[in-house]
């Protein structure tokens, strides 16, 4: 008669979870987070110091999120409090797979687009994280699993202030309606906007006519002395030949 198999408890079962040798490998884990995180804001500062809507919040949830994803494949010993061997009889990588691409058609859903200005990219990148977040914690990778959520709130509730601080070249997303019959010439428009510390974001320009009146529509990009929105106003209701404008922050 075959001895009875020696069952684990449930404290034991915990225990190995927030064993040193696990423990040892989440600490690794949060270390190539922390990498990943920082040259994802780095490549995110250049996309937001350029007015663009993916800045260095996105970059820094997607690059940290799929540092996570990617790092945890390299420690299958370690999933499921060092039970591993036993998941390759059902391949969770399948099962990550498709939740991953699940919720990015979740995430695509929250982008919106208004004119020139779009929004929800965080928001997007925040839910595509918080699914690593969880399948980090499916596999058992605990400490680092809070490590990621940590950085990935600090990114969504402080970083904003400390772009705020940083060198950056907000952008205008202009409308001009001019009178019956007026046409514009380009060449003196990029002048105007350069007299008043804008440049015309090179293929931003549109144009639309309705009948005998013409309707521009570009992204103007601040340089060192951009003039606020208060005095742009102010001229555009002065220049000859304009009969509306909109003026509004724009990130494209």
């Amino acid at each position: 008669m075959n001895p009875r198999a020696v069952v684990p408890t449930w404290a034991e079962l915990f225990d190995t979870y927030w064993s040193q040798p696990e423990l040892v490998t989440n600490g690794l884990v949060l270390l190539h987070l922390v990498g990943a995180l920082l040259l994802g804001l780095m490549v995110g500062y250049e996309r937001s110091y350029h007015g663009r809507a993916a800045g260095m919040r996105t970059y820094g949830l997607v690059c940290m999120a799929s540092c996570a994803l990617t790092v945890i494949s390299g420690y299958p010993g370690s999933w499921y409090g060092g039970h591993g061997a036993a998941a390759a009889l059902i391949d969770p990588t399948r099962v990550i797979q498709g939740v991953v691409t699940g919720i990015g058609f979740l995430g695509a859903g929250v982008i919106m687009r208004s004119g020139f200005t779009i929004s929800g990219l965080t928001t997007a990148a925040s839910i595509w994280a918080s699914s690593v977040i969880g399948i980090m914690v499916g596999v058992g990778f605990y400490m680092a699993a809070m490590g990621l959520a940590f950085f990935a709130t600090m990114i969504m509730i402080y970083l904003n202030r400390a772009v705020s601080k940083l060198p950056s070249r907000h952008a205008v997303a202009v409308t001009l309606r001019f009178k019956p019959g007026v046409r514009p010439s380009e060449d003196e428009l990029r002048r105007a906007a350069v007299e008043r510390g804008y440049e015309i974001a090179g293929s931003s320009l549109t144009i639309g006519s309705s009948g005998n009146v013409q309707e521009w529509r570009f992204v103007a990009l601040a340089g060192a002395g951009g003039a606020p929105l208060s005095t742009l106003a102010g001229e555009l209701s002065d220049l000859e030949g304009v009969d509306g404008f909109e003026l509004s922050h724009a990130r494209n």
